[in-house]
């Protein structure tokens, strides 16, 4: 259980560090567009995530999957500078539709985002075969500390639109927008040609 137990602060740790920004960024330009109540379009959105990088974290780590870090370590910031453009087209805050893109958005870059995880824990790692308990607790780690930012997110928004009444939209454009602009300078210093 201690191994459980470190594996798990290591993945807390390596989502909740503003050292790995890129993470943070994808998280907060996923959740901005929601609220408190939307709780449950926001646990699809995370699950959604949760599964794409739980997939190519795992097959990345057996081996099963093979790529170039160089490549995804600027495809990452290009998964958020996607993600802040599609907040662009928030105009209304009903959230109607069963399966909105943004869960999609979700899915395929959380199999770009667990690619990226992956090189980490692999370093860990190194040549140790019994992989299944450590890569579980990192996981964990990672999505405990997925939902603190979550919640992060959720608390600053409510203060923004609840508490001083600013406008979800100018809110939502205005962060986005910050978002954008960090992402697309990492995309850039990570240009891999």
């Amino acid at each position: 259980m201690n191994e459980f137990g470190l594996y798990f602060k290591i993945g807390y740790q390596h989502i909740a560090d503003l050292k790995g920004l890129d993470h943070i960024l994808f998280i907060m330009a996923l959740c901005l567009r929601y609220q408190f109540a939307d709780w449950t379009k926001i646990l699809i959105l995370v699950t959604a995530f949760t599964i794409g990088h739980s997939i190519t974290l795992a097959l990345s780590v057996l081996d099963v999957v093979r790529y170039s870090a160089h490549w995804i370590e600027f495809l990452i910031p290009c998964t958020i500078v996607i993600t802040a453009i599609s907040n662009l087209f928030v105009k209304k805050f009903s959230f109607r539709s069963r399966f909105p893109i943004i869960y999609f958005f979700a899915l395929f870059f959380g199999l770009i985002h667990g690619l990226g995880f992956s090189n980490y824990l692999k370093s860990l790692l190194g040549k140790d075969h019994s992989v299944v308990l450590q890569l579980l607790a990192f996981n964990v780690g990672l999505e405990v500390g997925q939902l603190v930012i979550v919640i992060a997110v959720l608390l600053i928004s409510f203060i923004f639109v609840t508490i001083f009444r600013f406008s979800r939209r100018e809110y939502l454009l205005y962060i986005s927008g910050g978002i954008f602009a960090l992402a697309l300078q990492m995309a850039l210093q990570r240009v891999p040609f």
